[in-house]
C-alpha cells in the first residue's frame, strides 16, 4: 500500500499517527505582490533611509541579504499595506529566477516589496506553522506544480492564480513544528559546511597570491622556513615541451573497456567528471597521459587545466611536459590559477571561441625556485585541495540527504 496516497509520509517522527490533511495555499495564507500601477522607477531607489525595499536579487540561501538593500520614501511604503514586511513573512520570487523563497522573522526597519516578489502570510498560526510552510514552499514541489499547471512549457512567471491553488499537506501543528525544526537544523549544518568550504577556498586564493613572487619581485611574501634563494622567472617554453592530443571520431569510440583499448579522455572528463567513459583502440605514438600529467584544454573550456586521469587525450587538449628543473605538480598548481586562465583567454585572439595560442603559452612567465621548494609548495597545495574536496563532498552529501528527506517526510 502506498502510504503517500493515503496521506501518510514514508518517514515520520515517533508518536505521530493518522493521515495528513491537504489544503490549498490560498486557504491557509494570503499572498500579495506589488500591483502594476504601483511600480517603482529605479530613480526612486535610495541608498539610505528608514523604509527598506526588498527585491528578487536580495534573496540568498533562504533569507534576505540586507548588505546592499535599497530604501524608498515613506509614501511608497504606505502605498500598500499588503506588501508591508514586518516579521514572520514568507517571500517568494515570481519573476526572474522563479521560486526563490526567503523567510523573515524580525526586521530592524520596516520594509516593502519591489515588483516580482510575493508576500505570503499565514492566516492562522494555530493551523499552520510559518516555518513549516516556508520549508515546504522552499522544497522543489512548488516549481514542479507550477510547471505542471503551465500550458506554455517553460515557466517565465509564477502566476498568483497558480500559487493559491498549490496543495499544502498539513499534519498536526506539533508535527509541523517538529518537521520545521528538523529541516532548520539540517540547513544550519549545510550553512556551516558552506562557510567552512568558502573559508578554505578564500584561504587558498590568498595563499596563491602570497606564495609566488609578485611581478618584478624575486621572493614571495610567504615562504617555508629554510628557503632564502631568489626565484627566477622563466618562459614556459624554455622549461617544458607540449604535445597535442589525437582526433578520434565517434564511430571509433567505445563504452566498454577491452584488450587493446585505452581510455579516451575528453574535455568533459575533466570539466564535468562524466560517468560516460569512452575507450579507443591503441594508437601508436599517441599522447598517452599519466594521472599526474598536466593537461590543458585548448578549445571550448580554453585554459582549463586538469590531471588525475590516465589515457589518450583528445585533440582539443595538450600536455605540458616540464624538464627536470620544474616539478610537474608545482607547474599544475601554478598554471591552474584563474588569473592564468584569464591571461591565456585574453590573448586567444577571439572573444566568441577562445583557443589557446601555443606561442602565448610558450611565453607564459613561470616563477621558478629550487626543485625542493617547488615540491614543498606543490605538496602544501595538494593537501589544501584534498581538504577542500573533503568539505565539498560533505556538503554534497548533506544536500543529497536533505533532498531525499524532503521526498520522504512530506506526502
Amino acid at each position: 500500500m502506498d502510504n503517500k496516497k493515503n496521506g501518510i509520509p514514508e518517514l515520520r517522527f515517533p508518536g505521530f499517527t493518522g493521515a495528513w490533511e491537504q489544503r490549498k495555499l490560498g486557504e491557509v495564507a494570503t499572498s500579495h505582490a506589488r500591483i502594476g500601477w504601483q511600480n517603482l522607477r529605479t530613480s526612486e531607489f535610495l541608498n539610505s533611509g528608514y523604509y527598506m525595499l526588498i527585491t528578487g536579487t536580495d534573496f540568498k540561501n533562504g533569507a534576505i541579504d540586507f548588505s546592499n538593500i535599497h530604501y524608498v520614501e515613506k509614501k511608497r511604503y504606505d502605498q500598500d499595506k499588503n506588501i508591508q514586511i514586518k516579521g514572520e513573512n514568507i517571500l517568494v520570487t515570481k519573476d526572474g529566477t522563479l521560486g526563490k523563497v526567503a523567510y523573515i522573522d524580525k526586521l530592524s526597519k520596516p520594509a516593502t516589496l519591489n515588483t516580482g516578489v510575493f508576500n505570503i502570510k499565514v492566516i492562522d498560526k494555530a493551523v499552520v506553522n510559518p516555518q513549516y510552510l516556508f520549508q515546504y514552499l522552499k522544497a522543489p514541489f512548488l516549481l514542479k506544480f507550477a510547471s505542471e499547471q503551465s500550458t506554455g512549457g517553460t515557466i517565465k512567471h509564477l502566476n498568483q492564480g497558480v500559487l493559491i491553488k498549490f496543495p499544502i499537506p498539513l499534519p498536526s501543528i506539533d508535527e509541523q513544528k517538529k518537521i520545521a525544526n528538523f529541516f532548520r537544523s539540517i540547513e544550519s549544518l549545510i550553512a556551516l559546511h558552506q562557510r567552512k568550504l568558502e573559508h578554505l577556498q578564500e584561504q587558498k586564493k590568498g595563499l596563491l597570491q602570497k606564495m609566488f613572487p609578485k611581478n618584478g619581485e624575486t621572493v614571495p611574501e610567504v615562504r617555508f622556513p629554510g628557503f632564502t634563494d631568489a626565484w627566477e622567472q622563466r618562459k614556459l617554453g624554455d622549461v617544458a615541451t607540449f604535445k597535442q592530443g589525437v582526433q578520434v571520431g565517434l564511430e571509433k569510440q567505445y563504452t566498454e573497456k577491452a584488450p587493446g583499448r585505452e581510455r579516451f579522455i575528453r574535455i568533459v572528463d575533466y570539466t564535468q567528471k562524466t560517468e560516460d567513459i569512452r575507450y579507443i583502440d591503441k594508437i601508436p605514438n599517441a599522447n598517452y597521459v599519466d594521472k599526474n600529467d598536466v593537461v590543458v584544454v585548448r578549445y571550448g573550456a580554453a585554459g582549463f587545466v586538469g590531471h588525475g586521469i590516465s589515457g589518450i587525450i583528445a585533440n582539443n587538449m595538450f600536455t605540458v611536459n616540464p624538464f627536470e628543473n620544474l616539478d610537474k605538480t608545482y607547474l599544475y598548481t601554478y598554471i591552474k590559477q584563474d588569473k592564468i586562465r584569464k591571461y591565456l583567454n585574453s590573448n586567444s585572439g577571439s572573444s566568441t571561441m577562445p583557443a589557446i595560442n601555443f606561442n602565448i603559452m610558450k611565453t607564459l612567465p613561470i616563477p621558478c625556485s629550487s626543485i625542493v621548494e617547488q615540491k614543498r609548495i606543490a605538496g602544501f597545495f595538494q593537501q589544501l585541495d584534498t581538504l577542500i574536496a573533503l568539505h565539498q563532498r560533505k556538503l554534497e552529501h548533506l544536500e543529497l540527504m536533505k533532498k531525499g528527506l524532503l521526498q520522504q517526510m512530506f506526502v
